[in-house]
């Protein structure tokens, strides 16, 4: 086989270990490990290194309590595996209580503690490869495991730089499995890491792989931070210190029933450390301004607070937490967060009923524990809460109420009234105060730097999305929908020019409304809700319903309205009462009709349920306050605005539809009360680059002209090919269209055309998802084409998941994608000339294959499918690899150079197909296995041998040969002269045995070797029918990804 150098896993294997030996990691390379320690392969841990480094912590005098720990420790590695990681988290993070008996037969009790975050010199740190873990008749091998203490706390998992169809899918795949079969790898487990060089990431055991997040820096610098390097990745987690700080401060167990393993964002482990020290200085400082804590909305703020909460109580022992919020929803929501990381923060959080229970919370307790508090609860409490000056104020949006110091007077009573934070000032008169938000102050906001201080972090828009934490919001606009007079327009434009801020005094909330009674009057009239609705309905159904779940929100202007919009889109679409539903507070005075449609408190955390369920039929929620601010759903792409809203509380509520979720382009607000000129006004406070990169999202100037001019670079790249049946014709006509024009961009000669329109084809797709209602019938039908086209070709080049090919799921998926995106109903045969399933061992798909029309996709059918099983002896027989490789190398270099036409392309595969299949049965009529026919075709491989030994002689050193290697099978020779040596010293005593080779063929040898080294590498994996995670050489772009299959690697026959 060529031999064609390229940076392969295994080099990029060794560059890692190198950064960690730079780092001052000890290095083990883990077979030999395994010799040096006698370990036994179900062991994870370091033989011994364990029990050393909790000695050198803990006291050498305490040998008792040590062996207790170890043993409690031991005992974790066969229990389930989150059960079992969430304890180890605990003890690592805060030690572990024992109970033992001594010498002298009596007990004792003692604190142990496993890694010591103090002095980092106590703590032990190895990094190993190919570490083998053994699980019944299981065996794995890792990449790479760091260890720390002989306990392996991260297992990262490689994939080659060089090899193409490799993705983090594959390695996190790979990680799942492995968890499966080896669980005792994972048990101490607080990282894990998957890379290709140009993608590394890191998450924890039960991180789905869009919760996988880069570390993108090693000082906490957020500049040039667009793409990591993965020097910056691990040198930004491994270095020592921080390494054992997040261990034991920045990774908690998230749940009650369900457990959830979290780990802190690079963004959040930083700005917390800021904060913490910003809190020190302030606390000297004595003059309560810790700071702002300035995270854009979506980037985890909620859980930066509960790891910020974390840092106080372990760093200031004297320390209480009293958490602010403005709104019972919110306050309930975050107590909720907080509640569920009770065993993280060592303590239950409490609410407080009133300023009376907050007293007694605050006196009483004069250390520890966390308050949450709503502010409207003591508002107008005079009595002096707390005199403490240990006492710290964390305000969850800082800038709304909490920030109001001004005093006004009451213009009906005369009397004057405090701002909500001058009344918290004086009740709460030494404590300290940060405030946590989502969004920035705005410029003339002087009151919440008069509170909070200065910003401490800032995490802007621009580096959520940059880093996947978010992904960008949209803007449409569809007022003139509503057909409004130029009256109410007028009326519009005035509501934002006073609109009070949620928060402002009493008179000035009534004055806004009496002032607007009029406006919501118009806005809430029958017919202007009746066009609303009819609106809402067409664009939902032709351009949201089918994109991703469905989720959408309907955000209304009142309660009263929110019920009439409801009434109305039932009436219009009796279908839809189970996909939507009312979700907004209750009074005493509500129609009876309201609360049947409204329901219960218990009614409302059902329908949050399954609003969050992807699964459920639940689709569109309708709200006027509720569920705009802390409330998270990932799939909610699109949000219908019907309410005039500006500043901080309009950016809040539109972050409901930024959070991360698989193929999400981005949020979509769909604006109906003219909500532009506010979204610009609140962008002027945020940073620079946000406001070049998010001031005017419209998609109208955005997305519908990047759609234009994608579409028209597919258009100029199919010139030449008319596909205008596609748009006008019938479903056959369609499937024709689309076969055709995959067989006219797969030509030989339009590799460039080829490669550009996967590029181009795939943007196309992304702008219309979000312009789509802008976009014309014709020209949404032909972007409809070049998706299916582009979908096909992904599919019949391998540029995608690695999946086999297969005619019933190709055109399963394009059926599906028209029924999706131009409302077909009809049903599309991509290949209307084959009625039979893709196999090369059919004589019929042969034949029809055969006579296909379209020769050029009849060829790159042909050369996927024998590439397929080419890949499966590439893993599994070396001499069959080389010869087909060889064939279809040489086959498919003389068509490309024009040295043979479509039609003897096609004959020339078509006799390499039949050589496959007849192969196939060779190790049946020998009465071999296909592990021993691969080692029998490597013994015979020079056409000679066959002279010197009769068959049954090579039959029986054939099946030696694969016993011997099976019984040595965990012994690692691949990586490692000296194993390497050992094993081929055994090989090769097993064929001087039988006289192998005959003298003068001594490179014959040298074939067995390379078959035996080929079977030691993948026999693993195929004791796991689900494991794709394999590695493949990239030196013949031939190479596919084989599905496995029950039987082995090979295709459905």
């Amino acid at each position: 086989m060529p031999n064609t150098f390229h940076f392969t896993e295994d080099s990029y294997e060794q560059s890692i270990i190198s950064l960690f030996k730079e780092m001052g990691y000890e290095y083990h390379y883990g077979p030999e490990l395994e010799t040096d320690t006698c370990r036994e392969l179900t062991d994870a841990t370091i033989p011994g290194a364990l029990r050393k480094a909790m000695l050198l912590i803990n006291g050498t005098d305490k040998v008792g309590a040590v062996d207790e720990a170890i043993r409690q420790i031991r005992e974790l590695f066969s229990q389930p595996l989150v059960s079992a990681n969430v304890t180890l988290t605990d003890w690592l993070q805060n030690g572990l209580d024992v109970t033992f008996k001594t010498d002298q037969g009596t007990l004792r009790s003692d604190h142990i503690k496993i890694i010591d975050p103090v002095n980092i010199d106590n703590n032990s740190f190895v990094v190993a490869n190919q570490w083998t873990i053994v699980n019944g008749n299981s065996t794995k091998r890792a990449d790479i495991v760091v260890f720390v203490n002989g306990l392996p706390v991260s297992v990262i998992e490689l994939k080659s730089p060089s090899r193409e169809v490799t993705n983090s899918e594959e390695a996190h795949q790979q990680l799942q499995n492995y968890m499966r079969i080896v669980p005792q790898l994972f048990t101490a487990c607080q990282m894990l890491v998957i890379s290709d060089m140009a993608d590394t990431r890191v998450g924890t055991i039960t991180a789905p792989l869009d919760r996988y997040m880069e570390w993108k820096t090693t000082d906490g610098s957020y500049e040039s931070t667009v793409f990591a390097d993965f020097e910056t990745f691990f040198n930004g987690i491994f270095t020592k210190h921080r390494f054992i700080d997040i261990i034991a401060d920045f990774t908690l167990t998230m749940g009650v029933d369900k457990k959830l393993r979290i780990l802190a964002g690079y963004h959040q482990y930083f700005a917390v450390k800021k904060a913490l020290d910003c809190t020190k200085q302030a606390l000297q400082r004595n003059d309560g301004k810790i700071g702002v804590f300035w995270h854009t909305q979506g980037s985890g703020k909620s859980l930066s607070m509960v790891f910020y909460a974390h840092q106080l109580l372990k760093n200031l022992l004297s320390a209480t937490l009293l958490v602010l919020t403005d709104r019972l929803d919110l306050n309930d929501q975050l107590h909720n967060t907080f509640a569920a990381c009770s065993d993280y923060l060592r303590q239950t959080p409490i609410k407080a009923t009133d300023g009376e229970h907050l007293y007694e919370l605050l006196e009483k307790r004069k250390s520890h524990g966390v308050i949450f508090a709503n502010i409207q609860k003591f508002k107008d409490r005079d009595k002096l809460i707390t005199n403490r000056s240990d006492v710290i104020v964390i305000s969850d949006e800082a800038h709304r109420t909490q920030s109001n110091t001004k005093t006004k007077v009451d213009t009906e009573t005369g009397e004057l009234k405090l701002g909500f934070a001058a009344i918290v000032r004086k009740l709460l008169p030494h404590a300290a105060f940060i405030g946590f938000t989502g969004t920035p102050i705005e410029q003339d906001d002087n009151d919440t730097r008069e509170v909070f201080g200065n910003y401490i972090d800032i995490y802007d828009m621009t580096q959520a999305v940059e880093d996947g934490a978010t992904v960008p919001v949209y803007y449409e606009s569809r007022l003139l929908k509503l057909d409004l007079d130029a009256d109410t327009l007028k009326l519009l434009d005035n509501e934002y020019e006073k609109l009070a801020e949620e928060g402002a005094e009493e008179q000035d909330i009534k004055r806004s409304k009496d002032e607007n009674a009029r406006l919501h009057a118009l806005l809430s009239a029958p017919q202007t809700i009746d066009s609303l609705c009819k609106d809402i309905i067409d664009h939902y159904e032709n351009n949201r319903a089918d994109l991703l779940t469905g989720k959408a929100m309907i955000v209304a202007i009142d309660r009263a309205t929110g019920i009439d919009i409801y009434k109305k889109l039932i009436e219009l679409r009796p279908q839809w009462k189970d996909i939507i539903c009312v979700v907004m507070t209750q009074g005493n005075q509500d129609p009876v009709e309201w609360n049947d449609i409204i329901g219960s408190g218990a009614r409302k955390e059902e329908l949050a349920r399954q609003f969050k369920d992807n699964n459920s039929p639940l689709k569109i929620a309708i709200v006027v306050d509720m569920w705009l601010t802390g409330f998270d759903v990932p799939s909610l792409a699109t949000m219908y605005v019907y309410k005039p809203m500006q500043g901080h509380n309009l950016m809040q509520a539109i972050a409901r539809v930024n959070r991360v979720f698989k193929d999400k382009e981005g949020g979509l607000i769909v604006d109906y009360i003219g909500i532009a000129t506010a979204l610009k006004a609140a962008m002027n406070d945020y940073t620079s680059r946000d406001k070049k990169n998010y001031g005017d999202t419209d998609v109208a100037k955005v997305a519908y002209p990047k759609f234009l001019e994608k579409l028209s670079i597919c258009r100029d790249l199919f010139h030449g090919y008319d596909y205008s049946k596609f748009i006008v014709g019938s479903d056959l006509d369609r499937s024709k269209a689309i076969s055709g024009a995959v067989n006219f961009i797969v030509a030989v000669d339009k590799e460039i055309e080829r490669e550009s329109f996967l590029k181009e084809a795939l943007m196309l797709r992304q702008a219309l998802s979000l312009c789509s209602s802008l976009v014309e019938k014709q020209l949404r039908i032909e972007a409809a084409f070049f998706e299916s086209v582009r979908v096909l070709l992904m599919r019949l080049m391998n540029k995608g998941d690695g999946k086999k090919i297969s005619l019933h799921e190709m055109n399963e998926r394009i059926n599906e994608l028209l029924k999706q995106s131009i409302k077909s109903d009809g049903v599309i045969n991509l290949f209307s000339d084959i009625s039979q399933e893709f196999s090369l061992f059919d004589p019929k798909f042969l034949l029809e294959i055969a006579k296909m029309k379209g020769k050029n996709i009849a060829v790159e059918l042909l050369k996927k499918l024998i590439a397929e099983q080419v890949q499966v002896y590439r893993r599994t027989n070396v001499v069959k690899s080389e010869k087909f490789s060889e064939i279809i190398q040489s086959v498919m270099n003389r068509y490309l150079n024009g040295m043979l036409t479509n039609e003897q392309v096609i004959e020339e595969l078509l006799n390499l197909a039949k050589q496959i299949a007849a192969a196939k049965e060779e190790g049946q009529q020998l009465g071999l296995t296909a592990d021993e026919l691969a080692f029998y075709d490597a013994l015979t491989k020079p056409q000679a041998i066959k002279d010197f030994y009769e068959n049954e002689e090579l039959i029986a050193i054939t099946k030696e040969l694969a016993d011997t290697l099976r019984k040595n099978k965990t012994v690692d020779w691949q990586k490692r002269d000296s194993a390497r040596a050992k094993m081929r010293m055994l090989i090769k005593k097993l064929l001087k045995r039988h006289k192998y080779p005959p003298e003068g063929m001594d490179d014959a040898v040298q074939t067995v070797m390379t078959q035996c080294e080929l079977w030691t590498d993948t026999n693993d994996m195929r004791e796991n029918e689900d494991d794709k995670g394999y590695r493949v050489d990239m030196s013949d772009k031939l190479l596919m990804v084989a599905e496995k299959q029950e039987n082995g690697y090979g295709i459905k026959i």
